[in-house]
């Protein structure tokens, strides 16, 4: 493949939807020069995903995104099991904030898709090209060289493809990541297989908008799941008036009927007035839970349904994605300042694939609660679930759906110290309260943390038992330096030093939250964390241990002198320690 008149480019994305955007904002932030192709000339219209995560709102925040997200959003819904007569079972809800984000945050995505694109605009270093196809590729140890052709698309799925082969460009790429989607040209070209299982059972979507003037979802204000064996049903409120219904489609009944319009409005007459709203599509499909047998080949990796396909009923397919895009952006960043050994990509499969693996199952659970169309069965679970729902500890574990798997990677698998014990802190994202600084203002704790390496330390100026020559390393790495008290807490008085330490953040934890965590964890004041970009735990210990702690961290990293980074002359660089 010649390399005549091509481009260089730190990173290139192929694919543009959730997975996509959010890593080209990451990478974008990070001031590196980014290429993100896309098939489609023009935006995808139709909703697939409606629903995100706290966990993935903090990861908007930490991608400078999630005030403008979050605008068009519906908020904090209970999500309900409603019975064949219209009661309900029982509510999924919760009124903690742990990540500093609601739990529950339901969106429409052709809106949440186009905001995330046009908020790119921000990054000259970061390149989109819509209409523009991965045709091939090739890499060796140091490059990808691919060539990208003018496509009209597929419609996703409902065309054929078409790009032009004559129009055919030649970049260069340090790495490639295919965020292309469950049929991704790219794990194909690479021979990479799915493993898991697709499901028969097919369902009908059906999206449609209140028409102007209409008001016709006042008595469906919560996501329900309606666990009626005569016709399993999903009603999901969404922003901007629009909202969607999903049915099982049941044994003997065809594509062909379940799509037809008749069918349709029958279906959703059984829950709206049908004549104040239209139909924006109606699709029979089924879903898969898939995980790809290898997430990275040299310098080219996937992400999201690329590299994991999961079923609808947890809403965690977008999720899933903007996870693995959160976890991969600060390691491809660390490699190309050479700040980090590219070996530290391999931790990308291994700590994101096992949380992949829970969320499918869960949802796959979740699809056979919700689904179950034999009468006798649906009743026990109905008695069943009643039941559980009123024992105090358990109910509230149900209802508050901590069975969720929670964001903590496997022992052993994570780039960080192992936990010595169950409850310990490394290999899990510290939590996100409120937190008042130094001036007297209130902050999300990452908005004080950063982007990078952070020390924390509880109660206790985290550098205090380090040498000079490794805060200087920290600090080449754009580490941060934070001390937490309690509110209200503060060193004070003739004993202290009228003058604030230079380059430590002080802060006071407004709820306490943080504070606890620290305590479960094991920790007492006096104790540090060390914390990654991706605001999880590499380390906690006592101040006397976390100068070991730093060394085997910066050792582990293994930093080679060369940058692999493509200069580019005018190009944004961010001061994320600012």
């Amino acid at each position: 493949m010649s390399n005549e008149n091509s481009q260089h480019f730190d990173v290139a994305i192929v694919g543009l939807g959730p997975t996509g955007l959010t890593l080209a904002h990451f990478l974008g932030r990070r001031g590196l020069k980014v290429l993100a192709l896309e098939r489609e000339p023009e935006f995808y219209g139709n909703a697939r995903a409606v629903y995100t995560d706290d966990e993935c709102m903090r990861i908007f925040q930490e991608a400078g995104v999630a005030a403008e997200l979050e605008a068009d959003m519906v908020l904090d819904s209970p999500v309900q099991w409603v019975l064949e007569d219209g009661s309900v079972l029982g509510q999924l809800r919760r009124f903690d904030r742990p990540y500093g984000w609601t739990m529950s945050n339901f969106l429409y995505q052709p809106d949440f898709e186009t905001k995330l694109e046009k908020m790119l605009s921000r990054y000259p270093n970061v390149q989109i090209m819509r209409g523009r196809e991965l045709v091939a590729f090739e890499q060796d140890d140091d490059w990808v060289t691919f060539k990208h052709s003018a496509s009209k698309g597929v419609q996703y799925g409902r065309a054929p493809a078409a790009a032009d082969a004559t129009d055919a460009t030649t970049a260069r790429a340090r790495w490639l990541v295919a965020c292309d989607g469950g049929r991704s040209g790219v794990r194909s070209q690479l021979g990479i297989k799915m493993v898991g299982k697709s499901f028969p059972e097919p369902w009908l979507v059906v999206d449609i908008k209140a028409k102007t003037g209409a008001d016709c979802f006042h008595h469906l204000p919560y996501f329900n799941f309606h666990c009626d064996p005569k016709r399993p049903t999903v009603s999901c409120p969404q922003p901007g008036g629009h909202h969607r219904f999903e049915f099982l489609v049941l044994s003997g009944e065809t594509r062909e009927q379940m799509e037809d319009p008749a069918t349709v409005r029958a279906l959703v007459s059984r829950h709206v007035d049908y004549d104040k709203v239209e139909v924006l599509r109606q699709l029979v499909y089924t879903f898969n839970a898939l995980v790809a047998e290898r997430w990275r080949v040299g310098r080219v990796l996937l992400a999201g349904d690329a590299a994991h396909m999961t079923p609808q009923f947890m809403g965690q397919g977008m999720s899933s994605g903007v996870r693995d895009a959160h976890n991969l952006a600060w390691k491809l960043d660390a490699v190309l300042r050479g700040h980090a050994d590219p070996s530290l990509i391999d931790s990308y499969e291994a700590e994101r694939k096992p949380h992949a693996k829970d969320m499918i199952d869960v949802s796959v659970r979740m699809k056979e609660f919700v689904s179950q169309p034999n009468p006798v069965k649906a009743a026990l679970r109905n008695a069943l679930v009643a039941l559980l729902l009123k024992m105090p500890k358990l109910g509230d574990y149900i209802r508050e759906a901590r069975w969720k798997p929670p964001p903590t990677y496997p022992n052993g698998v994570y780039f960080g110290l192992s936990r010595t014990r169950r409850n310990g802190a490394e290999g899990r994202p510290i939590p996100q309260p409120q937190v008042r600084t130094f001036g007297g203002r209130r902050a999300l704790l990452d908005d004080v943390l950063g982007d990078n390496f952070v020390l924390i330390g509880y109660g206790v100026d985290p550098r205090a038992t380090l040498e000079a020559n490794t805060i200087g390393r920290l600090e080449s790495l754009n580490a941060r330096f934070v001390v937490l008290y309690p509110y209200g807490g503060r060193p004070q008085g003739s004993g202290v030093s009228p003058a604030s330490p230079v380059g430590l953040i002080e802060i006071e934890d407004l709820s306490g939250e943080a504070l606890a965590w620290f305590r479960k964890a094991g920790a007492r004041p006096g104790y540090v964390a060390l914390v990654r970009p991706d605001k999880f735990v590499y380390a906690m210990c006592s101040a006397a241990g976390i100068a070991e702690a730093v060394t085997h961290a910066l050792r582990s990293l293994g930093g080679v002198s060369t940058p692999e980074r493509v200069a580019s002359a005018g190009r944004r660089e961010p001061d994320l320690a600012a």
